[in-house]
């Protein structure tokens, strides 16, 4: 079953094309990526599929119903968190979520149980500081908490892991991979490799219109053959190498990399290192990086 269909959207702001015939399809539990350049469209398709803002042409449904702009039956089904979530900051993380509950008509004895589940499921249970203390990443956690608390059966995130250091950005990372095992999650960013660690599978939207989507492994098979990394033992052998191959890219002292477009076999190369007696610590094809097929399809 598809939890979330967008069915041929478009959207234009006074002379300004936003969205031209978006079309794809989330289907139940899965980790959507929805991979885009700042500016492409991706915060606009999840208002419209919020129903924060009506849609020029076509249609949006979520857990087979229909959304509409304004009062919107369809966000029963859905957690959002912004891009910047706000809380009110002289609450704690375990008050606000109780307020939450309370606010929807849950009782205490559930909201209590709520609470402390998701706090637990967020790393944030043992926090007793006020919310005006957090971190960025503290609040995107937080946030991710607010948005499921109510068991939603999609949960959409915009850029949930922009602004947050490495460390940050894991933690956001784990949690959604976490919650993609009790909701379908679909969520923006154009950070590719955080699409590549979780995601089954993802769309491209490059000025407002989707340009691929699939799993990774159908893009694989779409695209051109890897390149390959070479690592040797000996400095001056890399000037050696890359006299007789051109194409490569030194990566450090002893490392050079042949990418997808130098147009030669690795094992062109191996025989050759055999035949000069070079004296090699690994070799490996690299395999195909969502940045790599991101760049190929905008023709960058």
């Amino acid at each position: 079953m598809d939890m979330l269909k967008i069915s041929h959207i478009s959207k234009k702001f006074a002379e300004k094309q936003v969205l031209q015939d978006v079309d794809f399809t989330v289907p139940e539990h899965a980790v959507y990526g929805f991979v885009g350049q700042n500016g492409a469209g991706k915060t606009t398709t999840m208002k419209l599929a919020l129903g924060l803002l009506p849609a020029d042409q076509g249609e949006i449904f979520v857990n087979g119903q229909k959304v509409s702009f304004g009062e919107n039956p369809a966000n029963r089904y859905i957690g959002y968190l912004p891009d910047v979530p706000e809380f009110y900051p002289y609450m704690t993380a375990s008050e606000y979520l109780h307020f939450c509950g309370a606010v929807t008509g849950m009782d205490d004895r559930e909201c209590k149980n709520r609470t402390e589940e998701l706090l637990g499921l967020v790393g944030l249970s043992k926090e007793r500081h006020r919310i005006k203390g957090f971190s960025r990443g503290m609040k995107q956690r937080l946030g991710i908490a607010q948005a499921m608390f109510n068991r939603p059966r999609l949960l959409i995130c915009d850029e949930p892991t922009s602004a947050l250091d490495p460390v940050g950005r894991k933690e956001i990372l784990d949690i959604l991979a976490s919650a993609g095992e009790q909701t379908t999650v679909l969520f923006s960013t154009h950070i590719l490799s955080d699409v590549e660690r979780i995601c089954d599978q993802f769309a491209f939207l490059h000025e407002g219109r989707i340009i691929r989507q699939g799993s990774m492994e159908e893009m694989k098979k779409s695209c051109k053959e890897a390149g390959f990394e070479v690592e040797l033992e000996r400095e001056q052998d890399v000037r050696r190498l890359l006299q007789r191959f051109p194409g490569g890219t030194p990566k450090g002292r002893v490392d050079v990399s042949y990418g997808q477009g130098a147009g030669l076999k690795m094992e062109e190369v191996m025989a050759w290192m055999a035949q000069e007696k070079i004296l090699i610590r690994k070799i490996e094809k690299t395999g195909l990086s969502l940045e790599s097929l991101f760049l190929e399809v905008v023709g960058k």
